[in-house]
């Protein structure tokens, strides 16, 4: 219990401090580059965050592995690993368009025990350890109580991969045709984070990786909601595809999704 909430206090801290340093660069980007296609964007922004949390958890933790999406993975063996996002919502950041955020999740072994999200455009911090609830700034959080998709706002975002995004385009024309409205605001750890705290109905999203989910999903799961990939079966972070839901509606979502 005790390194238990001292991941909790690490992760916070750093995540709050990575989101400082990218609000305070924001507009003042000196480089941008490409990875996999001409929408994947990483920044010296997206590098800085990362080095900036690695440091402190190395620091604190010498011993854990970690994995993260710019530098990748390094494995300590040790059962505890920090799975890294410095900026997820890069596009977003480059065009000051105020949807990005710092998501770190903590894994032992291959289940997440604890998440932080930091949305530093709107200073709003995330948190959930597994078994205790999903908070934000300090206050619990739940899913909504929408009970059918006509009824519900449902999220989603477009993969790197064109084909992916070919495909999810006709899951979309869907899906308006049954939801209240759809939205796709480019960052999937807020939009899991939405979900939790009922802003969002349900996400779906293909093309992702476990940075992008490891923490989020953990928020929804605490928040009283549901999570799984496409096929309604148990997720896993290591999948590229989730859905999560208030778990009223899950059902309805992934009929919708097949």
């Amino acid at each position: 219990m005790q390194e238990m909430n001292k991941i909790k206090e690490v992760a916070e801290n750093v995540a709050k401090e990575a989101g400082e340093y990218v609000l305070k660069h924001m507009g003042r980007l000196k480089e941008v580059s490409h990875k996999s296609g001409i929408n994947d964007l990483v920044t010296d922004v997206d590098k800085g965050s990362e080095k900036i949390i690695i440091s402190r958890i190395k620091n604190e933790f010498p011993e854990h592995s970690i994995l993260a999406e710019e530098s990748g993975e390094e494995d300590a063996g040790s059962v505890f690993r920090w799975v890294i996002d410095p900026l997820d919502g890069t596009t977003n950041y480059t065009h000051s368009f105020p949807f990005f955020c710092v998501s770190i999740g903590v894994l032992y072994g291959k289940k997440v025990i604890a998440g932080v999200v930091y949305d530093p455009s709107r200073d709003e911090l995330f948190t959930a350890i597994d078994g205790s609830g999903a908070f934000l700034n300090g206050m619990p959080i739940k899913v909504s109580g929408a009970q059918a998709v006509k009824d519900s706002l449902i999220a989603t975002g477009f993969a790197y991969n064109i084909q992916t995004k070919k495909e999810n385009v006709s899951y979309f024309g869907r899906m308006l045709q049954h939801a209240q409205a759809v939205r796709r605001a480019g960052s999937a750890a807020l939009d899991l984070c939405y979900v939790a705290c009922g802003i969002f109905d349900g996400f779906w999203e293909m093309g992702l990786h476990p940075w992008d989910t490891a923490a989020g999903q953990l928020m929804v799961t605490e928040a009283g909601g549901k999570v799984t990939n496409m096929s309604g079966e148990m997720f896993d972070i290591f999948q590229n595809s989730v859905v999560a839901t208030n778990a009223s509606i899950h059902s309805e979502v992934i009929e919708l999704l097949k």
